[in-house]
């Protein structure tokens, strides 16, 4: 079993309320726009971080981290970007890579908006965990934490903090 946190749109925010939920997790997945590189080395001492970059990430960030980051954890075959819309409205990029070979678990960020939702034509589970930064028009911050045991996803729950 892998515990997972997921977070995005940071905006070069990280706080010891991000970092004690990090603590509790195996893996961190972040789905872009970071900020600044403080944010992701802050993580990387702590838990094994796969990420992206996002639209307001510069040359430091786009160096380190790719615009598609496709793995898989356990039996979970993962694709995380950005920018990608949500199921069945995928943005022109990432329609053609989802409908090409569908992954099981997609996440993008960027919207600032929790979604937690089934695309039931491709088979695919679409999360995207808001934003965990104080920068944006999001009222309440968010992160996702869940967990993958094979091929199963589960256990999944919504971290809220109140007021940006």
């Amino acid at each position: 079993m892998t515990k997972i946190l997921l977070l995005s749109d940071t905006h070069s925010y990280i706080d010891d309320a991000i970092l004690k939920y990090v603590r509790q997790a195996d893996e961190v997945w972040h789905a872009g726009d970071i900020g600044n590189l403080e944010v992701t080395d802050a993580i990387k001492k702590l838990k094994p971080l796969r990420a992206v970059y996002g639209n307001i990430d510069g040359k430091e960030a786009r160096a380190e981290f790719p615009e598609n980051n496709r793995f898989m954890c356990e039996g979970v075959d993962v694709l995380m970007t950005h920018i990608g819309g949500y199921p069945p409205k995928y943005n022109p990029r990432t329609r053609e890579l989802i409908q090409a070979n569908p992954p099981k678990l997609f996440i993008c960020g960027h919207s600032h908006i929790l979604k937690v939702m089934p695309d039931k034509r491709l088979n695919i589970l679409h999360m995207n965990p808001g934003a965990v930064g104080k920068h944006g028009f999001h009222q309440v911050r968010t992160m996702l934490r869940f967990t993958i045991e094979g091929a199963k996803i589960e256990n999944l729950e919504v971290v809220e903090f109140p007021t940006r």
